[in-house]
């Protein structure tokens, strides 16, 4: 507003400047006659006009200061504006990122508001299942009449039954078995409840069954074997032995001269008994086993009883009495079958023979499953999730 203002003043003194000289310049030209009267007034008037000059020059100059000033002015004013509009973007833009900081936020916090609303919906959900769970869980236990202490019993026989299944199955020892499924019939019949009576049927034919196994013990015929096996390097070999002259000691001259003739017959023996001699063999002679011959044999006979008391510990009969054979036949052959150690050891050898190491184990046990289904039925589904642990 002051910028406009100085311009109309500028330009109001140009005009009248203007309008002077015109006034002038009219006076010059329509009064020629009057020029002599006003030759004294001449002088007054260039005064005049000098000092309008004057005027009109130091207004051009006011108006230059002017007009430098407001350019230096309308400059120092478009570089604060050019600061001011760069502060203004800066602020712009750290607002700018401010705001998408926090719309990002405010997208984190609603994502966070919609999970805590989906998991408080679960949990609702859950509380009210398990809230239905527990009114159904009291209601079958109001429903139980005090049977709950007893029906225990029906988790323990169970417990009993796979016991004896592991005690069949993997350690071979049916007399544990069968005192463990009486403990379970036990548990059951103090129940005193007659609808147990079908899976205590099925425990009784398990029991029975059990007890027309082989009462054989294994472990008792490989120990057995075992001290056989410590004896065999007693037992003599059937090797090759000097037999006795039986002419070698009859040298003894009779005093009797009827036996003249043997007492010269002797007499000549003595004396050719280190040139030459002859003797007379009737048995088939036998070749002389070496040490490592004899080694061999024993090693043999001590390798087929430990197949026979591995094949005993196993149950299987096949391979025992393969064994037992092969050995009886080695202690035949190669040992001394006149020798008591030698008889005495057959002997023993054909009593194991004799004995039955068989034992035809059943795959499982009939009241497993039917006990599996009583504890189902009575203890599991009373109390719920609870129970499968057992």
């Amino acid at each position: 507003m002051a910028d406009n203002k100085d311009n109309s003043t500028q330009q109001e003194a140009i005009e009248n400047a203007a309008n002077k000289k015109e006034t002038v310049n009219k006076s010059a030209s329509s009064a020629p006659s009057t020029r002599q009267a006003d030759t004294s007034k001449k002088s007054s008037g260039n005064g005049l006009l000098w000092f309008v000059v004057l005027v009109i020059f130091l207004l051009v100059i006011g108006m230059a200061g002017a007009g430098y000033w407001y350019y230096l002015q309308q400059s120092n004013a478009s570089q604060q504006t050019s600061i001011v509009q760069q502060q203004q973007l800066s602020q712009f833009n750290a607002i700018e990122k401010e705001r998408t900081a926090i719309n990002a936020s405010l997208r984190e916090v609603t994502q966070t508001n919609e999970a805590l609303k989906n998991s408080l919906n679960e949990l609702k959900s859950k509380n009210d299942a398990l809230d239905i769970q527990l009114k159904s869980t009291l209601e079958q236990l109001n429903n139980m009449e005090g049977r709950r202490p007893a029906d225990w019993l029906i988790a323990e026989a169970d417990y009993l039954v796979r016991m004896a299944g592991r005690k069949l199955w993997l350690e071979n020892d049916v007399r544990t078995a069968i005192l463990l499924l009486v403990n379970a019939d036990k548990r059951l019949k103090s129940l005193a409840d007659p609808s147990i009576l079908p899976v205590r049927a099925h425990l009784a034919e398990d029991i029975q069954t059990l007890q027309q196994l082989n009462p054989v013990s294994q472990s008792s015929v490989a120990l057995a074997l075992s001290g056989m096996m410590a004896q065999i390097d007693k037992l003599p070999l059937d090797t090759f032995e000097k037999p006795e002259d039986s002419d070698s000691n009859d040298t003894q001259l009779s005093e009797s001269t009827d036996d003249w003739k043997d007492n010269l017959a002797k007499v000549w023996r003595s004396l050719v008994a280190d040139f030459l001699t002859i003797k007379t063999i009737e048995e088939p002679v036998e070749p002389v086993m070496s040490l490592q011959a004899q080694f061999l044999v024993k090693e043999q006979l001590r390798l087929q009883l430990m197949h026979a008391q591995s094949a005993a510990l196993k149950a299987e009969a096949g391979l025992y009495q393969q064994s037992l054979q092969y050995a009886l036949t080695i202690l035949n052959d190669k040992f001394k079958s006149g020798s008591t150690q030698v008889t005495g050891f057959v002997n023993a050898l054909q009593n194991l023979m004799g004995t039955d190491v068989s034992r035809p184990i059943p795959s499982e046990l009939a009241s497993q499953q039917p006990l599996e289904k009583l504890l189902d039925s009575r203890v599991k589904q009373v109390f719920g999730q609870g129970a499968s642990a057992l």
